[in-house]
């Protein structure tokens, strides 16, 4: 197992991409904070780890509230000793309210930022001073191709998601002569509960697919195997990366 006694927290671990990785991690070896707003998503992913003989816990935590971050990082660090991985993903995506920048209200930009920026910031900010203790580590922040390319009307999720680079690379930086490393994993369009209402809709499904030279939609589990390769020695010499698990959609 790639990651046994590791300790990783997961964040926004209840659906999706992050509990996909979560098991995965469990899989591995891994100990898991599960760390999820949604307090009866997160609990259901803690017993589908325990039912395959992993070890889980749940924390429940949004990921904007800075008591509650330190609360979860201070759990994880009580139950299990020490922490090595922080998976950087809970994500909110306000679809109808998104707009152009000059119809877009201030309480969407805040509260998109507050989760999907200020969020991996915080988390980073209170479980750096662990692994610095430990003088290894590893942070995986999901990115998103919003923050690279141009997509219409989704403006504070794709600033936000812009500034997911910024961070990572400004961690990387600062960083890596501590032996903890900041990488970023580049999701394509995946087929979660996130995007269901827009996938729901044939037509638009059709649109992500092709747009992708794979030409499907991307699933959970796509990203687990590079999650654990960075959260893995393996990686060692991986610093300030940013890893593609987009069927080709930013290449073309």
């Amino acid at each position: 197992m790639r990651l046994k006694d590791r300790v990783a927290i997961v964040t926004g671990a209840g659906v999706g991409i992050g509990q996909a990785v979560a098991m995965r991690f469990a899989r591995e070896g891994a100990r898991v904070v599960v760390a999820e707003v949604n307090s009866e998503h997160g609990k259901s992913t803690v017993r589908a780890i325990e039912q395959a003989d992993g070890n889980a816990i749940f924390a429940q935590t949004d990921v904007s509230k800075e008591q509650e971050v330190k609360a979860m990082v201070d759990m994880a660090a009580q139950r299990f000793g020490k922490i090595d991985i922080l998976f950087n993903n809970a994500a909110i995506l306000l679809r109808e309210q998104e707009a152009r920048a000059h119809e877009l209200s201030n309480e969407t930009w805040d509260q998109t930022m507050a989760v999907n920026l200020r969020g991996y910031w915080l988390c980073s900010k209170h479980v750096i001073p662990h692994m610095l203790r430990q003088r290894q580590g590893s942070i995986i922040q999901v990115a998103s191709p919003t923050g690279m390319l141009g997509f219409a009307n989704l403006t504070a999720y794709s600033t936000s998601k812009g500034g997911v680079f910024a961070l990572t690379r400004a961690m990387a930086i600062d960083y890596a002569g501590d032996n903890i490393r900041v990488n970023a994993i580049v999701p394509g369009t995946i087929d979660t509960p996130m995007n269901a209402v827009e996938l729901a809709n044939q037509e638009s499904r059709q649109r992500f697919i092709a747009m992708a030279p794979a030409k499907r939609l991307g699933t959970p589990e796509d990203l687990c195997g590079l999650a654990v390769f960075l959260a893995s020695d393996e990686s060692q010499y991986c610093v300030g990366g940013v890893y593609m698990a987009d069927g080709g959609q930013t290449a073309v």
